[in-house]
């Protein structure tokens, strides 16, 4: 039942999202030292909701919508400055990216907490 509301297939696809780019960037930074490796990174959320169909949907004729059309790459690889090897991973950026990552989880747990305590609230099971 609770399983169809919106915010929380928004919030499950945000912490989704945040599991597959930390796994990205695992990768990358694994993989520092090998000659030739190309940095991958996912798409941020934004892009790949909107892009899933689950983002704004067009409930009359006049209403824009999104383009559904446009497929995301599951995982894309980050153009920059290489080193002489060919490997193009920045511990630095990678650590950055680690960060944005963790706060983009963390707010999908405070949406899944915040949900959760509506739902007890109107159940009249308060905190």
């Amino acid at each position: 039942m609770f399983e169809k509301l919106e915010i929380i297939k928004m919030a499950q696809a945000m912490a989704a999202n945040a599991g597959a780019r930390m796994g990205a960037i695992a990768g990358n930074i694994a993989n520092a030292d090998t000659p030739g490796y190309k940095a991958r990174d996912v798409p941020d959320f934004a892009a790949s909701y909107a892009a899933s169909g689950d983002g704004m949907r067009a409930t009359r004729a006049g209403h824009f919508s999104a383009d559904a059309d446009a497929a995301v790459p599951v995982a894309v690889i980050r153009r920059g400055a290489s080193s002489p090897d060919g490997n193009s991973v920045s511990l630095e950026r990678e650590m950055v990216k680690a960060a944005e990552v963790r706060e983009q989880h963390d707010m999908a747990l405070s949406i899944y907490r915040a949900t959760s305590d509506i739902l007890r609230d109107a159940l009249g099971r308060g905190r």
